[in-house]
């Protein structure tokens, strides 16, 4: 947010303030609708200070004191504050509160009842002496629940922000690793062409040059068009299939529209990586099947491999699973259902996955 929003933002709340005060106070004026001319200072007081104190609580005493959990200072200042400005509209302001006078200032005529000095020094009950005060106490308690709402509103927001910073700031970590774990896969799939010194060297480069050119431009957004995605995942299966001795049992099958589908960048290529690099036997023939339907905004991905003897552990494949899982987690929390399922000679990951229909 730049300085100009900033102002115009302390504008909108400076005259949202005034407007709502203006309100309040023509509200109360009603009362002199039948006799505008006898509006007393008292009135003008009761508002000012009212105002003084309703701005001392809101910046000041609320997320200096209350906030703070000091609630024996707190309220102690409230009260003394209240009790000042009572004594002070009493003594200057408020002469009927002292003492009894009659309206319109006409002196009742002498009589033995009214001449008992207990009668004409009487004063009004002390309960309507302190009536004047609750409006004070309205004024704070309004005050109150305003800042306290703000502060907590303001609170959560500042939560979100510091969790949407770490998830991006998170996310970014895992691309980062996922590319430089492709690109050290892709290395060893051209260094192994040029090891046998094949002809097809050239084409791999090429090929890989078109995938580097995707994951520079393309994967900065967070989220991608699904048949871009889709047509990567194509040639890293082209770039595998030129080192391998025998590709008859690798098979890619996608059905359904894959336009105007959205899908965050490299996403299901560590699957496929693992697929490779566990589904390869020491003679270079891989058995890797591919299967991506699309129906609606739904995807189902199917990848099953087969387990070799120099696979250990199928479980564990390293940096790529657990990247892929921790990004499903972040961004697709209540969206995906991963299921990986080992046999003694088949792994298979499923992966079903609400895709965006808008950019994001």
């Amino acid at each position: 947010m730049n300085i100009v929003s900033i102002k115009n933002n302390d504008s909108n709340k400076i005259l949202i303030h005034s407007i709502i005060w203006c309100f309040f106070i023509c509200t109360s004026l009603i009362q002199f609708y039948e006799s505008p001319f006898h509006i007393n200072a008292d009135f003008y007081v009761q508002w000012i200070l009212g105002i003084i104190l309703f701005y001392l609580n809101y910046f000041y005493l609320v997320p200096s004191l209350l906030l703070q959990k000091k609630y024996i200072s707190y309220f102690a200042i409230l009260i003394v504050l209240i009790v000042i400005i009572m004594v002070c509209r009493y003594q200057f302001f408020m002469p009927e509160f002292r003492e009894m006078r009659p309206p319109n200032g006409i002196n009742p005529p002498k009589t033995p009842l009214l001449s008992n000095p207990r009668i004409e020094k009487k004063e009004q009950p002390f309960f309507f002496k302190i009536v004047p005060s609750f409006f004070y106490v309205l004024i704070i308690a309004i005050s109150t629940i305003i800042k306290t709402l703000s502060e907590f509103y303001n609170d959560q927001q500042n939560k979100l922000i510091v969790e949407s910073q770490r998830t991006a700031t998170e996310l970014n970590y895992l691309r980062k690793q996922t590319n430089p774990h492709f690109l050290f896969n892709s290395l060893n799939s051209i260094y192994s062409l040029a090891h046998k010194k094949s002809d097809l060297v050239p084409d791999a480069i090429v090929t890989l040059s078109e995938m580097m050119r995707y994951m520079l431009y393309e994967t900065d957004n967070k989220t991608v068009f699904l048949e871009k995605e889709i047509n990567y995942i194509k040639n890293y299966i082209e770039l595998q299939k030129l080192r391998l001795n025998n590709i008859e049992n690798i098979v890619i099958n996608i059905h359904g529209e894959t336009k105007n589908k959205y899908i965050e960048p490299l996403l299901l290529i560590s699957f496929i990586e693992n697929a490779f690099k566990y589904g390869t036997d020491y003679k270079g023939a891989a058995f890797v099947k591919i299967k991506i339907t699309i129906e609606g905004n739904i995807l189902d991905f199917w990848v099953e491999n087969k387990v070799e003897n120099h696979t250990k552990d199928p479980e564990n494949s390293g940096i790529g699973l657990a990247n892929i899982k921790n990004r499903l987690t972040l961004l697709y929390p209540n969206a995906h259902q991963l299921d990986l399922i080992a046999t003694e000679t088949i792994y298979t990951v499923h992966l079903v996955l609400q895709l965006e229909q808008i950019q994001l």
